[in-house]
């Protein structure tokens, strides 16, 4: 399977034939002729000389240029100097399980190094600095072989619609782990990996047939067929990382990243790329039912120092693990279960989608909600099957009594609609709890909690590398026993390297006489002064409208003082603005209701272009608070609409003494309209 997620086409049978080859030839390719090119028959074919004029008789390269890849300028790309004092904080392995078969030597000026440096290391530079990276050297046996098999899983009962059914990849798991505990000695958890697909890689050989595999949970049956697609040599890694090999090998990279995703992925909560713990930390909690938890994500990548596994931390809000009605309580402001009625519909916008188990019995299955049901608890009544086979209707609350022996407490509330397929499936609130990894979305997360969020998605650095060195020692992190069992092991020390302090760029503004100006940029706060200075090119403002979204709110702008200020800041820095076409109020309630919200700007487009007789050049939006709705906004002005558009906050704008707030506010206009607020007076690179 290739990284986006397709299977192997036909084409790679022939990989697999030049797999086999690569096992016969030396080790380093000695004597490997690229003047002549294989066919998909395994037939060499003559080198066309008039394509490869280089390898003829009497016009052999230069000493310039690279023998074993034609067309390479060796002068146009110098090796790169070794970092001053770089040997002394060199990455020494605590432990050397095997060899270090994939070290690239600085002096062995001969080989193609990957991922070169395109400079000598840099030259315009304030200070060097001594730096610690999230890369961990990895260590891995040149003489593993990964054998990549392919999985297809059917169910034995015959097919009700024409079309095959589609398991999900919780399923393909279950049914998977159920294979490998049926036939242990066949199937070792500790070698073998798998995608959540279609594709098994091992360290070792697995027997190839058909087997069948029955899931209680589901009560069906599956035909589980394996077949052997291909066979990765980490010998071309180590090849490739010497230099021995121009082309990257992407497919056993994959391999060997999936590897590494093999612990985690059976530990903790897959999310995309990112992995996320079962429990969150109680300093994490986010309130409303919800809670940060921190993960990471890491891939392989192949550097100049060799393969090294890059593992950064990440942060979530995910709904936390508890009771239904404990996370109403706790996510909806005010919440009283004895007003139930009342809360109704932000109930039921909190629990749509939302899965669950249940606890009334044993069992791992888990639910979605579909909604509430239109009669209370204590009013649903169904027909059961009693013990002498007779259909007798008996209510709900009696129901729990007789066979779980629960009473309901809450009886006079609606019950959970988990209903699926058709099948009615009525559950007490009480007798439900929200099942674990669930993410809550961060749009919908309160201003307190999203500011939380961020605060532990960007901690700071000496707190982010202990979080990241505790993650890569932890046993659900990626080093474990499967990557070792793949003859893979990793330093849990992070790279040390020597970074560059750039001095800051000299930039040039205009002034109020027309001349050009330069400017320092502060060393330390990396900003620079705009007092007494214009932007660059200021583009006119002749057309524009403002539609005001606080007009009905309690911090609603102050319309004409605002308009006089900003046309004043705008006219300081070099930009002409004149007074706004018309000027338009609305309410926040709009954002809610989308195609409201796009009849009324179509409105305002069309009222500015009668009475501006075009376009106008931008719509300014001013809003009493941030709202999910911005980027609904944003989407309907600049892809349906064509208007461009610059929002503000009229608690910002109506402070009499935030000039900053209105400078931001009018260089933000003058780039949208495709002006320059400032440049570069002298353009270098690093």
């Amino acid at each position: 399977m290739d990284r986006h997620g397709n299977r192997w086409s036909e084409r790679d049978k022939y990989r697999e034939k030049d797999d086999e080859r690569y096992h016969n030839r030396d080790h380093h390719h000695r004597g490997y002729q690229r003047g002549h090119r294989r066919t998909r028959g395994g037939r060499r074919e003559e080198s066309n000389p008039f394509r490869e004029p280089h390898l003829r008789e009497g016009n052999q390269p230069s000493t310039e240029t690279d023998t074993r890849l034609p067309g390479y300028d060796a002068s146009l790309y110098p090796e790169p100097e070794p970092i001053a004092d770089l040997q002394t904080i060199a990455f020494q392995p605590e432990f050397n399980p095997v060899p270090e078969f994939n070290q690239v030597s600085l002096g062995n000026r001969d080989k193609i190094c990957p991922i070169r440096r395109p400079d000598k290391g840099g030259s315009l530079f304030a200070r060097r600095v001594r730096l610690v990276v999230n890369h961990f050297p990895v260590i891995f046996n040149p003489e593993t072989i990964i054998s990549h098999y392919d999985v297809d899983i059917k169910p034995n009962a015959p097919m009700r619609s024409r079309h095959p059914m589609r398991l999900s990849k919780a399923t393909l798991n279950h049914i998977k782990d159920k294979l490998f505990s049926d036939y242990p000695t066949q199937f070792p958890l500790s070698t073998p990996v798998y995608d959540g697909e279609r594709n098994i890689f091992s360290a070792i050989p697995l027997p190839c047939g058909t087997y069948n595999v029955k899931i209680d949970r589901e009560d069906s049956s599956f035909q589980c067929t394996i077949k052997l697609v291909n066979e990765f040599n980490l010998l071309k890694l180590k090849d490739y990382l010497a230099g021995n090999l121009l082309t990257i090998p992407r497919d056993i990279l994959q391999s060997m990243d999936l590897v590494m995703k093999e612990n985690p992925t059976r530990n903790m909560i897959s999310v995309g790329r990112n992995f996320y713990p079962l429990k969150y930390q109680e300093t994490d909690d986010l309130k409303c039912g919800i809670a940060a938890f921190r993960g990471f994500q890491h891939s392989l990548k192949p550097t100049y120092q060799g393969l090294v596994l890059c593992l950064d931390s990440s942060a979530m809000a995910f709904r936390k693990s508890m009771p239904v009605i404990d996370f109403l309580e706790e996510n909806i402001r005010g919440f009283n279960i004895g007003q139930f009625a009342r809360y109704r519909r932000e109930v039921e916008r909190a629990l749509k989608g939302v899965k669950v188990t249940v606890t009334h019995r044993k069992t791992k299955q888990k639910y979605a909600i579909v909604g509430l049901t239109d009669e209370t608890t204590s009013s649903i009544c169904f027909n059961c099957e009693s013990p002498e086979g007779k259909m007798n209707k008996i209510n709900l609350v009696n129901y729990f009594l007789e066979k779980y022996k629960i009473e309901i407490r809450h009886g006079d509330i609606p019950c959970l609609d988990l209903s699926k397929n058709n099948n009615k499936q009525f559950v007490p609130m009480e007798l439900c709890m929200l099942v674990e990894g669930q993410r809550y979305p961060k749009e919908k997360l309160e201003r307190n909690a999203s500011n939380l969020l961020k605060k532990f998605s960007m901690p700071p650095p000496h707190i982010r590398k202990k979080y990241i060195c505790d993650m890569m020692r932890s046993n659900t992190g990626p080093c474990g026993e499967v990557s070792r069992n793949f003859g893979m092991e990793v330093d849990m020390n992070m790279t040390k390297v020597m970074g560059r302090v750039i001095e800051p760029p000299k930039l040039k503004l205009d002034t109020s006489n027309g001349k050009v100006t330069k400017v320092k940029v502060d060393k330390d706060k990396c900003h620079w002064n705009l007092m007494g200075k214009s932007v660059m090119d200021g583009v006119p403002i002749e057309r524009w409208a403002i539609v005001d979204f606080s007009s009905s709110d309690r911090n609603r702008l102050n319309c004409k003082p605002f308009i006089q200020k900003l046309i004043g800041r705008c006219r300081s820095l070099g930009i002409r603005m004149e007074e706004p076409l018309f000027y338009q109020p609305a309410t926040m309630s709009v954002f809610s209701n989308v195609a409201r919200f796009t009849e009324l700007l179509e409105d305002v487009n069309d009222r500015a272009c009668r009475e501006g007789r075009c376009r106008p050049q931008f719509l300014l939006c001013v809003m009493s608070r941030e709202d999910i709705g911005y980027k609904y906004l944003k989407w309907i002005c600049e892809t349906r609409i064509g208007l461009v558009t610059q929002c503000c906050l009229s608690t910002k704008a109506n402070e009499d003494k935030n000039s900053q707030y209105l400078t931001n506010l009018a260089l933000g206009i003058n780039a949208k309209l495709g002006g320059s607020n400032v440049e570069l007076l002298i353009h270098s690179c690093t």
